[in-house]
């Protein structure tokens, strides 16, 4: 009786520095990690491939730095706000000049064969930066946001540049999340997104752009401290916007503005843009409520859909595991962001909060964009599917952002925690 005491209270003293943590986000993001790599085999079944196996490699490697990094104290990435910030903006200045191209675009550096990918540690980074700046800020003031807007400007700027769409909305999502919860005044967020709104609704209606101008001007003049100026300037800003929405279109390369209106009728270019879009929908619905079978998709097994184990793994799960496997997996993907959230509202500071919130815009928003492109409901951006899509760097960063919430969740008072 006594050695089994003892046996217990060993077991409980190696894993009392991990009893705060929360097990629930650790199971689903394991789960996913697993079931990612078992996709990725069956859609790579007919090439002689190890990335399945690499998948879940890297989801070991990142899973033990998460649980180190849960140990130790988030606190101190405040003090480290500016070097991290500097070390993503000079990496990714780096792809401008060592880079590795493909697919159209410069983002990768070849490291002994690992291809590091930037952009995706800059996301992590940038949670940590705006969460540091955000953090004692009860009530941030318009200059407080503008200048924060002015930090992030440049890591978006150099990741849009290279070209990649994609990461840069996820930091737009990433950003509007955490000035939401760090009690932005709602109408300021949405006037920074309202001249896109009107560059958008310029080109399908001019009556319904006229009333958004509208619109954005009572908004300014009901939340903007300088009413007169603050309506002027939005107003101006929306019709000039509206007006030059060609120049912005202009900007975008080619393959970029496919993938943008392609998902409106992909009919109209089976063949190119619409490619993608078709033969996923007809993997989706050929699964039907169960599934074909583990390694028995047709649309999967003969590859008619291209780059299957990255942007498009989710096909794969609707065509072998059917209705059924891919609620379970809108399912785990609801625990890990509920748990998310939990982890929020009950951080012990601001910082914990923020970073919980960050890691949840980023994780959601990708979620809907490549679920909403699988099913043809959103445009073809190359934003992959958290945990489940091939690729290391993002397997990593989605790690990396884990064991942060992971370390918030950790130091929450036992009297606060919502099981």
């Amino acid at each position: 009786m006594l050695q089994r005491i003892q046996s217990r209270n060993r077991w409980k003293s190696i894993f009392k520095p991990w009893e705060e943590s929360d097990p629930w986000l650790f199971i689903a993001c394991i789960g996913l990690t697993i079931l990612g790599g078992i996709m990725i085999r069956s859609v790579e079944m007919n090439q002689a491939s190890i990335d399945w196996w690499r998948h879940w490699v890297t989801g070991a490697v990142g899973l033990s730095i998460a649980i180190v990094i849960s140990r130790c104290r988030y606190e101190i990435l405040i003090q480290w706000k500016w070097p991290i910030y500097i070390a993503i903006n000079l990496s990714l200045i780096a792809v401008r000049f060592i880079g590795t191209t493909g697919l159209g675009a410069q983002r990768w550096i070849n490291i002994g064969g690992f291809y590091l990918q930037p952009s995706e540690f800059a996301k992590v980074g940038m949670i940590i930066t705006l969460a540091a700046l955000l953090h004692d800020k009860t009530v941030p003031t318009v200059r407080d946001m503008l200048k924060m807007l002015a930090i992030m400007a440049l890591p978006w700027g150099l990741i849009f540049a290279e070209p990649n769409l994609g990461t840069s909305l996820v930091f737009g999502a990433i950003t509007m999340g955490m000035f939401y919860w760090g009690n932005v005044n709602p109408g300021w967020l949405i006037l920074l997104f309202s001249p896109l709104i009107s560059v958008l609704l310029n080109n399908l209606s001019t009556p319904i752009w006229v009333a958004w101008v509208v619109v954005a001007g009572i908004i300014a003049w009901r939340s903007l401290p300088w009413p007169w100026l603050g309506t002027f300037a939005a107003v101006v800003v929306n019709v000039v916007s509206g007006h030059v929405g060609h120049i912005f279109w202009g900007v975008l390369q080619d393959y970029q503005k496919m993938r943008l209106t392609g998902f409106l009728n992909p009919e109209k270019d089976p063949l190119g843009s619409g490619y993608h879009l078709i033969q996923s929908r007809i993997a989706i619905g050929a699964g039907e409520l169960k599934g074909r079978g583990l390694f028995h998709g047709t649309q999967t097994q003969l590859n008619f859909i291209p780059e299957q184990h990255t942007d498009f793994i989710f096909s794969a799960i609707g065509e072998e595991l059917g209705f059924i496997g891919c609620i379970c997996v809108l399912v785990t993907f609801w625990i890990i962001c509920f748990r998310l959230v939990i982890i929020a509202q009950t951080a012990n500071d601001n910082f914990g909060s923020l970073l919980a919130i960050g890691v949840l815009s980023m994780l959601i928003f990708q979620v809907f964009v490549n679920i909403g492109m699988n099913i043809g409901l959103a445009p073809v951006t190359g934003i992959p599917l958290p945990f489940l899509s091939y690729g290391n760097a993002s397997l990593l960063s989605n790690f990396l952002a884990l064991g942060l919430v992971e370390s918030v969740a950790n130091r929450r008072q036992r009297k606060k925690r919502w099981n």
